[in-house]
């Protein structure tokens, strides 16, 4: 947690968010589709995203849910699909508890770590300086509320849709991600070689036999993981203060040179 409070507001946090939510309207609108034609009734497939923010996860779970078993098999299956596709936000929730202000609480930060996602943790991890809860509340409501409606628009929709635009709705996410991540990418050597680290160690589990058996979720994790300690030891992130001591030494250097 950083002691500086956060520059941005609300209205910041709701401009930063909007991009997010247009991108989830897409993908959220397949999801709904998809649950009704599963079976999933209409209001439960909105309740599911109202409660759970996570595409991989929803699709997962309602493919559970509509799958033949026990009760007790299909909730031990169910859990353990859910930790082993969400376990990301485990370390994404870490990294960003170092962003945050003074205003984030425990009470806040239980509430906010629902809205940790891939696009909204991408965003605040961006921002420069620290930031606030009202940041974060106008980042995520957004996110949130287009996730639900478009949920609702898809299970409306039913099998009207045909399967050809189903599909082309289920790449709007990576692509979204991919805009979110170009940008620092090409301003900082870091993160870029940080971005190609990662897709590298993905590719590697995706092709090299026996490895390819692992999980998508538990490939994802140690893909962040790996190259995240990596990049730590070669290309370390400064801190606020030394930057700003830095930049007040060549100053001062520039003024006695001059």
């Amino acid at each position: 947690m950083q002691n500086a409070k956060s520059p941005y507001t609300f209205k910041n946090g709701l401009k930063d968010g909007l991009p997010i939510g247009l991108g989830y309207l897409s993908v959220s609108f397949a999801f709904g589709v998809q649950a009704s034609m599963l079976g999933i009734p209409l209001l439960l497939s909105v309740f599911t995203s109202m409660t759970n923010l996570t595409s991989a996860g929803q699709l997962a779970g309602i493919t559970v849910m509509t799958s033949a078993g026990t009760l007790v098999s299909l909730i031990l299956t169910m859990m353990l699909t859910q930790l082993v596709i969400n376990a990301r936000y485990f370390l994404m929730s870490v990294s960003l508890t170092q962003k945050v202000d003074e205003s984030f609480t425990i009470s806040k930060r239980i509430l906010c770590s629902f809205a940790v996602t891939d696009e909204i943790f991408a965003v605040a991890m961006s921002k420069p300086k620290a930031i606030g809860t009202r940041y974060f509340y106008g980042l995520a409501l957004l996110p949130y509320v287009c996730w639900a409606l478009g949920t609702l628009l898809g299970a409306v929709a039913g099998n009207i849709l045909p399967s050809e635009i189903k599909e082309a709705l289920g790449i709007a996410l990576y692509a979204m991600f991919i805009a979110i991540i170009v940008p620092p990418s090409m301003k900082k050597l870091g993160v870029l070689i940080t971005v190609l680290l990662s897709a590298g160690i993905s590719c590697a589990f995706t092709f090299i036999p026996v490895i390819n058996q692992l999980d998508t979720g538990i490939v994802v994790v140690i893909s962040a993981l790996v190259s995240a300690i990596l990049m730590a030891i070669f290309f370390p992130v400064k801190q606020e203060s030394d930057e700003d001591n830095d930049t007040v030494l060549e100053e001062k250097s520039e003024v006695e040179n001059g």
